[in-house]
């Protein structure tokens, strides 16, 4: 979907927006940095494949998915990233990494990380590494109207669990002989 495209369904929507041009971004941090906003008003589409269908996963630019809770979010036990090339003609015209979050504009569900929803404003990629929309979130919310989740999500400057940390054991692990053992036993 190119900038124009978004621009009408946006007019036509009636809501008011604004439209940057900055050098290329090509994730949602460099969008941030280059626009001179808190990561957390930076929405970043994620592609994911969800029990053999393509859906839209947006979260701040600062966060980051943690795959086994979001499977336990979603009730589901396949979620992957998409394979861009899988999921390429999707977004006709638009640069691939650069999909506005507009799910429902392309046959796919969208999921948004609750956190987003706590913004006052949102700005994403406009269907092109160069080009961003800036509009309220409310409005966002409106036209798109996501399943909002709260988990799933690793925020910024959250602590690694201790097993995690160099040379420690999982959990589980602890008091068990180091024997043979069998995923999930």
């Amino acid at each position: 979907m190119p900038v124009q495209q978004l621009k009408e369904f946006l007019d036509q929507a009636g809501v008011e927006y604004m439209c940057l041009t900055h050098p290329p971004a090509f994730t949602a941090q460099e969008l941030a940095r280059h626009v001179k906003i808190a990561g957390e008003r930076v929405v970043k589409t994620v592609i994911l494949e969800l029990d053999g269908k393509m859906a839209m996963l947006v979260l701040p630019a600062t966060w980051r998915i943690h795959w086994e809770r979001l499977s336990r979010a979603l009730d589901t036990d396949f979620v992957d990233l998409a394979d861009e090339q899988e999921f390429q003609d999707r977004f006709p015209e638009c640069e691939v990494g650069a999909m506005p979050p507009f799910g429902s504009l392309f046959g796919m569900t969208v999921y948004c990380a609750e956190g987003l929803t706590e913004q006052p404003e949102l700005a994403f990629a406009a269907g092109s590494h160069t080009e961003s929309v800036h509009m309220k979130t409310a409005d966002f919310l409106n036209l798109v109207k996501p399943v909002v989740l709260s988990q799933g999500f690793v925020k910024p400057g959250a602590r690694r669990p201790a097993w995690l940390v160099k040379g420690r054991r999982r959990p589980e692990d602890l008091g068990q002989d180091d024997g043979p053992r069998l995923a999930g036993y």
